[in-house]
C-alpha cells in the first residue's frame, strides 16, 4: 500500500526532539523525503540517517539559515511540498508579565513567532510556483485561552502564530497552498519533563485541567500533523487544529 506522503518533500524545524522528532519519523513511515532543520548537530545527522533524509543546521531566527534550509530541500529533492514550522522554546524566565523582562520577552518572540514568519516566507515561493503545498505551524492551546500557569511571551507568540496562519491560509487558498495551525495541549515532551523536574506543582496545575486526565504524546501530535500534511485534509485551511485532550472545550474538569 502506498504511503500517504509518497513523493512528498517535507521540511521540519525542531525535528530532533519532541513533536518534531515524532513527526520526522511518522512522515518517513508514510513515504516522505524529510529535511530536518535544527541546531542539534549531534542528534540531527543521526535522525536524518535513521529516516533516510537530510539534516541542515539551522538557527531559525536567521533569515539566511532559513532560506538555505528550504533551498536545500528544493535542490536535493526537487520540491517543497510540506513545511512543518515547529521549532520553539519555553524558558523559565518567561513567566508573569510582572516578572518577565524585555530580553526574555524578545527571545521567545524571535524563536516562536519570527521564525515561523521566516519559514513561511521561505517556503511559500516554492509552493506557489508548484501551485500546491501544505504549511503547518505549531501554535498552542494557549493561543485560544488563558494559561493556568502564566508564560506571557510564549502565550503571545503562539497567538501570533495562530493569527498569521489564518491570514496566510485565507490569502493563498486559491493558489493551491494550505496553511493551518496545530494547537497542541500539554504534551509529554522534554520541555514538559523539564518543567516537572523544576516545578512539580506548576506542572501538576496543567494536568488537572485536561479532561482526559493525561498529557498528550508526541506521536499523537505527529498523527495530527500527518493528516494536515496529507491530501486527506485537502479542504482544510486557515484552521485552528486543536489536539488538546479537550482542555479548550472544558468549563470545569473532574478531579
Amino acid at each position: 500500500m502506498a504511503g500517504r506522503l509518497d513523493g512528498k518533500v517535507a521540511v521540519i524545524t525542531g525535528g530532533c526532539s519532541g513533536i518534531g522528532l515524532a513527526t520526522v519519523r511518522r512522515f518517513a513511515e508514510e513515504g516522505a523525503k524529510v529535511v530536518i532543520g535544527d541546531l542539534d548537530e549531534v542528534n540531527g545527522p543521526r535522525v536524518a540517517d535513521e529516516v533516510g533524509g537530510r539534516f541542515v543546521r539551522v538557527d531559525v531566527v536567521s533569515k539566511d539559515d532559513v532560506d538555505a534550509l528550504f533551498r536545500t530541500a528544493k535542490e536535493t529533492y526537487g520540491s517543497v511540498d510540506i513545511a512543518f514550522n515547529n521549532a520553539g522554546i519555553s524558558p523559565p524566565e518567561d513567566d508573569s508579565i510582572l516578572d518577565t523582562d524585555l530580553d526574555a520577552w524578545r527571545k521567545v518572540q524571535e524563536v516562536n513567532l519570527t521564525s515561523v514568519y521566516l519559514c513561511c516566507k521561505a517556503a511559500l515561493p516554492y509552493m506557489l510556483e508548484q501551485r500546491s503545498g501544505s504549511i503547518i505551524n505549531t501554535a498552542s492551546f494557549v493561543a485560544v485561552m488563558g494559561a493556568a500557569t502564566s508564560q506571557i511571551s510564549y502565550s503571545a507568540s503562539k497567538g501570533g502564530v495562530l493569527s498569521m496562519s489564518r491570514e496566510l491560509g485565507v490569502q493563498f487558498a486559491r493558489e493551491g497552498v494550505r496553511v493551518n495551525a496545530l494547537c497542541p495541549g500539554p504534551v509529554n515532551t522534554p520541555l514538559l519533563q523539564e518543567l516537572f523536574a523544576k516545578d512539580e506543582e506548576r506542572a501538576a496545575r496543567r494536568l488537572v485541567h485536561v479532561p482526559m486526565g493525561r498529557f498528550g504524546e508526541p506521536e499523537e501530535m505527529a498523527n495530527a500533523v500527518l493528516f494536515l500534511a496529507s491530501d486527506e485534509s485537502s479542504f482544510i485551511t486557515a484552521s485552528t487544529f486543536l489536539v488538546d485532550g479537550g482542555i479548550s472545550g472544558a468549563y470545569v474538569t473532574p478531579l
